[in-house]
């Protein structure tokens, strides 16, 4: 990505943690589109998943695709002719916000696990100052997805009156035993690759087994066995395409995994990967007022779009209901659409155009 797209935004020093400790000159990495109006009434901020970077799509500094590409940008579906987007790179990240990656000015070297314990309500605090820094003092709408929704509804509760409406996206009001089932068996498997080494690895001595095996993990439940199926069946790799040793990769499904990790474990930080992952096991909405339906009913929106996929298993539809539910009981105007994509959890990247009607719908009426 060009150097040029990415703004940052120094956070105040100290920026205090919710669990203790603070950091000193840390700052988020965050893009826009489009223009702020002069009333400074038309900001959309989006809050990503775990990984990725702020470049949701391209803009004049940087032309390459984004993440959401085809969600976003001049007569799209969220059309930048119309609203200021922002993206921000969450705090904790290793896409040029503050994370265990980043340089302790204490000691001038990585933080590593020295990176003071992060919660998502740290991450949702750091996007809040941003918002503020750029002189916007209430949202148009905030929008959330997976990772990023958690976000979104810690924003939401923790900074009440600061967002007019939301959409919240394939997310959940707290982490549930199967989510967090999965992330613990992630961060297992890079904890136990002997490169990882407490979190002291270099580019030479690498955990990539361990962050093969949890990004492959990931992608499983990211998407649905029904698209798995479709996809690829039981068909086997031709003979010349399979690994000659034993119990090697010999299903088309396999190889497909293989080179989804493979794509993805140098690209993104292991350490900065752990902290995120118990992050979001550590979310939990009934920390403000003793169950999700209290800490729901601090949220004061006026309008909400809410939007799950019935093959999600890792942020079920259930949960989706559950927020649509609480949020409506709060008193705002609240529109639940359940899709029946086959994508599973990923579909909000793959099924634009289903996504994207209900989102332009939802805009198009503010």
């Amino acid at each position: 990505m060009s150097a040029d797209a990415r703004r940052y935004f120094d956070l105040p020093s100290p920026f205090a943690m919710k669990r203790g400790g603070a950091l000193t000159g840390a700052r988020l990495a965050y893009e826009t589109w489009g223009r702020l109006d002069a009333d400074r009434a038309n900001a959309i901020l989006i809050l990503t998943g775990l990984s990725p970077s702020a470049h949701a799509a391209a803009n004049d500094e940087d032309p390459s695709p984004g993440w959401w590409e085809d969600m976003l940008g001049p007569g799209k579906y969220i059309d930048t002719d119309r609203w200021f987007v922002i993206c921000v790179n969450t705090l904790g990240s290793c896409k040029g916000s503050t994370g265990p990656a980043s340089i302790d000015p204490a000691s001038g070297s990585p933080y590593r696990l020295d990176f003071p314990a992060l919660t998502l309500e740290d991450a949702a605090s750091a996007a809040f100052a941003l918002v503020r820094g750029l002189g916007i003092d209430r949202l148009a709408c905030l929008l959330g997805n997976s990772m990023g929704g958690m976000t979104a509804l810690a924003y939401l509760v923790r900074h009440p009156g600061s967002v007019h409406s939301h959409i919240s996206i394939s997310t959940a009001p707290q982490a549930q035993p199967f989510a967090i089932a999965i992330r613990s068996l992630q961060r297992e498997a890079i904890r136990l690759d002997p490169n990882w080494n407490e979190g002291s690895y270099d580019e030479e001595r690498y955990p990539e087994a361990g962050m093969s095996i949890a990004r492959k993990l990931g992608v499983i439940t990211y998407r649905s066995a029904m698209e798995w199926v479709g996809r690829f069946a039981r068909i086997r790799l031709e003979s010349d395409q399979r690994e000659d040793e034993p119990f090697g990769v010999e299903f088309q499904i396999e190889s497909y995994l293989a080179g989804h990790a493979r794509r993805f474990v140098r690209s993104f930080d292991p350490n900065c990967y752990l902290y995120l992952s118990r992050a979001s096991d550590w979310f939990d909405l009934a920390e403000y007022g003793g169950s999700v339906r209290e800490g729901l009913a601090r949220i004061a929106v006026e309008r909400a779009l809410v939007i799950g996929v019935e093959t999600d298993i890792l942020f079920p539809l259930t949960q989706q209901q559950e927020i649509a539910d609480g949020l409506q009981a709060a008193g705002a105007e609240v529109e639940l659409v359940a899709l029946d994509s086959p994508q599973g959890h990923d579909a909000f990247l793959v099924d634009i155009p289903r996504f994207g009607a209900a989102i332009a719908a939802f805009l198009g009426r503010m």
